[in-house]
């Protein structure tokens, strides 16, 4: 079984991840959640968001880099939108790492030191209308990813909603959000 590290998205650590959560460790993974955030969770992404800025993303990224060196280095690093950036970070740039898991978001791996490291898998999820992933370059980066790492794959579902992995925010999208989850299980099963 594989140790999962799992950071929010701008939001903060909502119930729906939480549950996303639980839902790996019923299947024998042991998870950690950390919170970013220090107790703050928005109900607009946009506060959130704000949020990050304001405390700021590199602070926000160290924050996860803090939590990580407490655990061991043979980590699968998964984020949500916003904890793509410490989960990407981790995964590129930690020895030990088993994977990566990146939803609804990611960034050129220049952003972390260049090429993603050899033998990592990583699956990145998103949707194919999603004005976030789509407009703002993570789909591209996404691609690029993929064309250049064996052990990348990237799945688009159909729909337009940035967080639809989320029970607990009305972007949830039950039936993109069960496949996401059943292929992020096989990922898991996968990691040796």
């Amino acid at each position: 079984m594989a140790e999962v590290l799992v950071f929010h998205h701008g939001h903060g650590l909502t119930s729906g991840v939480h549950e996303f959560a639980e839902g790996l460790r019923r299947a024998g993974h042991t998870v950690h959640i950390p919170d970013l955030y220090e107790g703050r969770v928005f109900d607009d992404l946009e506060e959130g968001v704000a949020y990050a800025q304001e405390v700021g993303f590199g602070t926000i990224i160290e924050r996860g880099r803090a939590v990580a060196d407490r655990l061991p280095g043979e980590l699968v690093y998964a984020g949500f939108s916003l904890g793509v950036l410490p989960a990407q970070m981790l995964a590129q740039s930690r020895a030990g790492a088993k994977g990566a898991l990146l939803f609804h978001a990611c960034v050129p791996t220049s952003e972390f030191g260049g090429a993603w490291p050899e033998g990592v898998p990583v699956q990145i999820h998103g949707m194919d209308a999603d004005e976030f992933f789509v407009a703002e370059g993570d789909l591209e980066a996404a691609r690029a990813l993929v064309l250049s790492t064996p052990d990348a794959e990237l799945f688009l579902y159909p729909g337009d909603q940035h967080l639809f992995a989320d029970t607990s925010l009305p972007s949830y999208d039950e039936q993109a959000a069960a496949l996401m989850t059943e292929r992020v299980l096989a990922f898991l099963e996968g990691v040796k």
